[in-house]
């Protein structure tokens, strides 16, 4: 079986990844920052802003029962830049842990791919039903390694642009990085990872949740 043709796995994939509501509620509100601090020039207007935004699409979410996952983890991400940014009373700090979430997700990435558990295998191999199987095959295992590669060079070339900004107190610059460098190349980033894996045959393993020997 391969992944050619199979909308259902392709939607697996994107919902692990966030699905397109889980990057809108997560990003929305860091942009809704920059609009807001470069018309008031407000530290706190414009993080009262962007947790008032985290908020309604809280409310949104629940309002309709959907999964909470996403606007929740949004908010609480909010919280934590809103609080040093406020603690520092500098706006540029506000993207602070961006860069360190970046900083950790591409040392991740590098970390795993090295030593032969690709995190996208780790991630994808449940929801589509190969569990670790995946891993004693070579093919399989390549594909995910190689998209692996791509989210690393996602999350260290928003780091590489961004932390120089960050340093020089360029924050339209840095706002502007971060929306060009956000939604766009997540999603290339995810249509890259599909391309990769529809064309190698998933591992189905069935009745049986043990690792194959490799």
């Amino acid at each position: 079986m391969s992944y050619e043709g199979h909308a259902e796995d392709k939607a697996k994939i994107l919902g692990s990844l966030g699905g397109t509501r889980g990057i809108i509620d997560s990003g929305l509100p860091s942009i809704t920052f920059l609009i807001v601090h470069d018309i008031t020039k407000n530290l706190n207007h414009s993080v009262i802003a962007a947790l008032a935004i985290s908020l309604i699409l809280t409310v949104v979410r629940l309002a309709r029962r959907e999964t909470l996952q996403h606007a929740l983890s949004g908010i609480f991400i909010i919280a934590i830049c809103a609080l040093i940014a406020h603690h520092t009373g500098k706006a540029k700090d506000f993207y602070l842990p961006g860069l360190i979430i970046n900083a950790a997700y591409a040392t991740f990435y590098l970390i795993t791919n090295l030593v032969g558990y690709p995190v996208l295998g780790l991630i994808l191999g449940p929801i589509l039903g190969e569990n670790l199987a995946w891993r004693a095959v070579k093919e399989r295992k390549g594909a995910y390694t190689r998209a692996g590669w791509i989210w690393f060079g996602l999350f260290i070339s928003r780091l590489l642009v961004q932390y120089p900004l960050y340093k020089a107190n360029e924050l339209n610059w840095l706002g502007t990085a971060l929306v060009v460098m956000g939604y766009p190349l997540f999603f290339l980033a995810g249509w890259f990872t599909w391309l990769i894996l529809r064309k190698v045959p998933t591992v189905k393993i069935e009745g049986s949740n043990e690792l194959p020997t490799e």
